[in-house]
């Protein structure tokens, strides 16, 4: 059973949802926590310890503090630890939820169904 992805998918369920009534705010919240249980997968996999447990921005610093993280994830972690602007606006060519498929796929080599699969990263706009 991969519980891993049954909360992933609940969480971008859920995101999509309260980003469908605008509220934009709690969706990022919930795409990073989907976040959170890829990487917290990938560490279990990796055999690497989680001294993070499940807070899910943490997790995302310590990916990329680590070496070894694969472009592509580093690329949707920097993206998913972004801070809003005045606006509380994301630059507006980052979306958390293709960040966390590209996490995804990059960490986990599966994708998530309940997303579409993202474009190659545009290495020009990483922050």
């Amino acid at each position: 059973m991969n519980t891993w992805k049954t909360a992933t998918e609940e969480e971008i369920r859920l995101g999509l949802a309260e980003r469908a009534q605008g509220l934009e705010g709690r969706a990022r919240v919930r795409a990073r926590r989907a976040a959170g249980h890829i990487v917290g997968e990938y560490f279990r996999r990796q055999g690497i310890p989680d001294p993070a447990g499940p807070n899910a921005y943490e997790r995302l610093k310590i990916l990329l503090a680590l070496p070894t993280t694969p472009p592509d994830a580093r690329i949707a972690a920097q993206r998913l630890t972004m801070k809003v602007d005045m606006q509380f606006q994301l630059p507006p060519h980052v979306d958390l939820f293709t960040e966390v498929q590209r996490l995804t796929i990059a960490l986990l080599h599966e994708p998530l169904a309940s997303l579409p699969t993202p474009d190659a990263p545009d290495v020009t706009q990483t922050l």
